[in-house]
């Protein structure tokens, strides 16, 4: 048997497959689920931590450089979204562009970012949700308050999953029902932040800023390289492709957007914060709760307690909506079983893979502390984005894809930047995460041979022929 791991899906049929989707979204809803994801409860303790250990006041400047680089990888994602707006964002361009092996490859990495995520974000709702609550007198009962930990009576995260199965059942009533939620929700979150920043202004003491770069330059390389991962998230804004009006036009507005919008805020917080207090004292581990409560504004401090929560919350929705599509677009082309790639009529949703997805996530966030393992969602973020960012390369190579709407500009300059900042980036991670990365594609690698190859539609096709 002649074994072709590369062979290539075409676009043709990917646009075929995805027409059961409903395109309902608009550049605003899109920008909406990009905030929603990349703008979390990091907004509230990063700019503190990385101003006292690493780049000072200049720790804006960290944000505004990490932004820039970001956006490389962002218009790398913003074209391929344009010329192949499909569903399944890296795992579809890699099949298109690089074959069926890698494209596997950069899916499989993308289930672990995207599922990690929710499931350690879930945790962490849980945790302000308790302490939201503690003021009003009410508590959980111990055993179910945290992931398993028998030896301190504590059985499974209760609240972890009553999040996770309520956003799930949002997403459940279909994409129209679920962005208009979202939209409010980081509406939201972003009039929470702004009232931090106007209410802080008023603080600032300009000997603060002095000196502004304690750290130097290095500093503020070194903290951009840190604050870098604030960043992560806004790719799920393109595996909405296959939903989305006008793909051409609104998808590069979304993707792109949403990075203006998150650098606004993020230096925006980061100045306002460092001019409040001193920069040496905020290697705390809520360095913005804390400067409110250093300028008696206590009330700001507790609706920052609810920004949290609407922020995890949004970050949620956001990512089990895109991992339920990347299920969807792996199973559409056979390599998990197909039954997950079932849409409900009603609702125009691969509800199935929903349902996979949702128990996972519940699973793994109610018994599991994933801690230590959150740095692998960096690296499954940023192998994508190596992949896509040279992908460019190879894109515009091939004549049987048309592409009407956005380009990278500076071509061929900027993707292959893009692509080495990129493995820069991952070089920063430490051998453990290596080790487990390894682990992770190795079994991947394995459950392709095994069934994803040989289910494949590809082979399907092949066989057919052969057949014939």
């Amino acid at each position: 048997m002649n074994l072709n791991i590369f062979r290539k899906q075409s676009v043709k049929t990917y646009l075929g497959e995805d027409v059961k989707f409903s395109r309902t979204l608009s550049a605003f809803d899109l920008i909406a689920m990009g905030v929603g994801a990349v703008i979390g409860t990091g907004i509230f303790i990063l700019p503190g931590t990385v101003a006292a250990t690493t780049a000072g006041p200049g720790v804006s400047l960290s944000f505004l450089v990490a932004a820039l680089i970001c956006a490389l990888a962002g218009m790398c994602y913003a074209e391929f979204a344009s010329a192949i707006p499909v569903a399944g964002s890296a795992y579809s361009y890699g099949n298109i562009i690089y074959g069926e092996f890698t494209g596997w490859l950069m899916g499989w990495a993308l289930i672990l970012e995207y599922m990690l995520a929710v499931a350690t974000v879930a945790a962490g709702w849980s945790s302000y949700f308790s302490s939201f609550i503690k003021p009003f007198g009410l508590n959980l009962p111990k055993a179910i308050s945290g992931p398993f930990d028998p030896q301190h009576g504590v059985y499974f995260d209760l609240v972890a999953v009553v999040v996770v199965v309520l956003i799930a059942l949002l997403l459940a009533q279909g994409m129209k029902s679920s962005i208009k939620i979202n939209n409010f929700a980081v509406i939201l979150k972003i009039a929470i932040i702004l009232i931090f920043v106007f209410v802080g202004l008023q603080f600032i003491k300009p000997a603060n800023y002095k000196p502004f770069l304690p750290y130097h330059m290095s500093g503020v390389i070194k903290g951009a390289t840190t604050v870098f991962f604030a960043f992560l998230g806004f790719d799920v804004v393109s595996s909405s492709a296959a939903e989305v009006k006008k793909p051409q036009k609104n998808m590069p507005l979304g993707i792109i957007g949403t990075l203006a919008v998150a650098v606004v805020l993020y230096m925006g917080v980061s100045i306002v914060l460092t001019g409040m207090v001193n920069y040496t004292n905020l290697n705390i581990a809520n360095p913005v709760a804390f400067a409110l409560q250093y300028v008696h504004q206590n009330w700001v401090a507790e609706l920052l307690s609810l920004g949290a929560m609407v922020g995890m919350a949004t970050m949620m929705l956001t990512m089990i909506y895109s991992s339920s599509r990347l299920i969807y677009a792996m199973a559409r082309d056979g390599l998990l079983p197909h039954h997950f790639s079932k849409f409900d009529k009603k609702h125009n949703t691969p509800q199935i893979s929903l349902f996979v997805v949702t128990v996972i996530i519940a699973l793994g966030s109610a018994f599991f502390s994933v801690d230590q393992l959150t740095n692998l969602v960096s690296f499954g973020t940023l192998f994508a984005f190596t992949l896509v960012s040279f992908g460019i390369l190879r894109l515009r190579k091939r004549t049987d894809i048309s592409n009407e709407g956005f380009k990278v500009p500076g071509y061929p300059v900027i993707p292959i930047i893009s692509g080495l900042f990129c493995i820069f980036m991952i070089c920063q991670l430490n051998k453990d995460v290596f080790i487990m990365a390894a682990i992770w594609l190795v079994i991947g690698a394995i459950i392709y041979l095994v069934y994803g190859y040989h289910h494949s539609q590809l082979e399907v096709k092949n066989s057919k022929a052969e057949k014939a």
